[in-house]
């Protein structure tokens, strides 16, 4: 396949949208961005591809206008832009929805949408009701069902995710930068994700998509470019690429197979459910898990999946049914209660209740271990401690200058893989994960899957939850499927496919028939 330049994608610079002209970007020893090009039609999705720490969120962060770059610059209409700041960017036309979330929690859905630009009444204070009527007009042009008085904290990750987008659509800019828009969407809100750019691309708008999902990529996009390494590598149509071809590009190597699930001896019942119950959420879950086993589970926004999670890491205690450990009914009220017998939780939000934002690499990955196995007496043993961190960060490949380099500075996908190998270091015998690929590129995604393939060759009991159906097939040995807090049947890997998947995540329970 003969490479292609930048220019090669669009000759005529007239009818271009968007273009970045040799932008580079250099951090503390890392060269985020190369002398790059990028360029984006009117009327077009332009996906950008690349593995975690490629240069992606970088590049685009340069045309929000959150950093400024070394060299090189942004031009929008074939004008060059100044941007010294993000409201630079709106103001010129450009809008970007973040991967990592910054809504206000305690703000409401209209406030958090309008913020800087509420309506005002006569006498200068803000027009509560007016903000409340442009947010119902907003969603009503979005097909979005919420109230706008609700306060942000009361919603799931998908829900905020949903606000990130109405409020990015709301600035009418020409151009929209999506990073990761579904990574917290199911199947069914992914399809209105869609509907929604293809009107904004019939308005002519330019939508610049980053996604690690290849099926989105050719469902939704007209252009791809791909970067690595801080490089541009690639663009081209979608309709001249495939998986296979964009996957080579992106890491310089096959990915030959993505979901390395193993066969291995299923042993013995390691945790046992039986009628759990949180009030108001979800109620009847029961289930086992054996050693060696990966159970995935499966279902829509709301279905309870993730505060099934919570509450068997004692985040939110039960307030019915029991949990049984190796045969022994036990009381799990609070996270450490939870990892001294042996559980682990790789939380879905790495943002909200993962990562110390301000703290090193290796502080966050030595978080859940400091108290156990690496003390003597008062005083940590770091150097050990060290070693293990450092044997973890090779084996999951986190890419950061350093293990005291700020988190906060590294990619999502790699903030993922330290959180990962921060549980991975208790040698959970239960581990329990909450959408463990999110944000991680493809490249990674197999690695990870691998690992988690690995561990349960080792005897560890697996519980995967993921909006990511091929995950779920991929990965489970048996797939638990719930909808609106309750359990609607269960698929063993031979039999479960995405169509009765969605048929159980979409149905409620069937009542009893109870014959007269």
């Amino acid at each position: 396949m003969a490479t292609m330049t930048a220019e090669d994608l669009t000759p005529d610079t007239a009818e271009l949208l968007l273009e970045v002209v040799d932008a580079r970007k250099t951090f503390p020893g890392v060269v985020a961005l190369d002398n790059v090009q990028f360029k984006v039609r009117p009327g077009t999705v332009h996906a950008l591809m690349g593995e975690n720490g490629a240069g992606k969120s970088t590049l685009m962060k340069i045309i929000a206008g959150i950093y400024i770059p070394d060299q090189g610059e942004v031009r929008l209409h074939g004008k060059t832009l100044t941007l010294n700041g993000p409201l630079d960017a709106l103001e010129a036309g450009i809008a970007m929805i973040h991967q990592e979330l910054n809504l206000m929690p305690f703000m409401t859905i209209a406030e958090n949408i309008w913020i800087r630009r509420e309506p005002l009444n006569a006498i200068g204070l803000v027009d509560h009701h007016r903000m409340h009527q442009m947010t119902e007009a907003l969603f009503e042009r979005l097909g979005i069902d919420m109230n706008p008085e609700t306060e942000v904290r009361h919603l799931t990750v998908a829900g905020r995710q949903m606000i990130e987008i109405a409020k990015a659509v709301s600035y009418e800019s020409d151009v929209l930068i999506m990073d990761e828009p579904t990574s917290a969407l199911t199947d069914r809100e992914v399809e209105h994700l869609f509907r929604i750019i293809n009107d904004l691309r019939a308005q002519g708008k330019g939508i610049i998509y980053i996604t690690h999902k290849m099926d989105e990529v050719f469902e939704i996009a007209d252009d791809i470019s791909v970067f690595r390494d801080g490089q541009f590598i690639h663009s081209a149509p979608a309709s001249e690429l495939d998986s296979d071809a964009i996957i080579q590009l992106m890491v310089g190597r096959e990915v030959s197979q993505m979901f390395p699930k193993e066969e291995v001896p299923i042993g013995e019942v390691v945790l046992s459910v039986d009628n759990l119950g949180l009030e108001g959420v979800f109620e009847d879950i029961s289930f086992e898990v054996r050693a060696g086993e990966i159970l995935g589970i499966a279902g829509l926004m709301g279905s309870g999946r993730t505060n099934v999670a919570e509450t068997l890491f004692g985040v939110t205690p039960p307030t019915a049914g029991t949990i049984a450990i190796d045969g022994q009914e036990t009381v799990i009220s609070s996270p450490h209660q939870a990892m001294l017998r042996g559980l682990a939780l790789l939380t879905e939000d790495r943002k909200e209740t993962g990562l110390f934002l301000n703290l090193s690499v290796i502080e966050n990955m030595e978080m859940a271990v400091l108290r156990d196995g690496y003390t003597r007496g008062t005083f940590v043993q770091q150097g050990r401690l060290d070693h293990e961190c450092d044997t973890m960060n090779e084996l999951l490949r986190v890419k950061t200058p350093s293990l005291d380099e700020r988190i906060g500075n590294l990619s999502g996908g790699n903030q993922q893989k330290v959180l990962i190998g921060r549980w991975l270091m208790t040698k959970p015998r239960i581990l329990i994960l909450d959408e463990p690929t999110r944000g991680i590129d493809v490249g990674a995604k197999a690695e990870i899957h691998k690992l988690i393939s690995k561990l349960a060759g080792e005897g560890v009991a697996v519980i995967m939850i993921s909006s990511e159906l091929p995950e779920v097939l991929g990965m489970s040995d048996r797939i638990m499927v719930m909808h609106e807090g309750k359990v609607t049947g269960f698929l063993d890997r031979a039999e479960a496919n995405q169509v009765n998947i969605m048929e159980l995540a979409s149905s409620p329970v069937e009542p009893p028939v109870v014959e007269e």
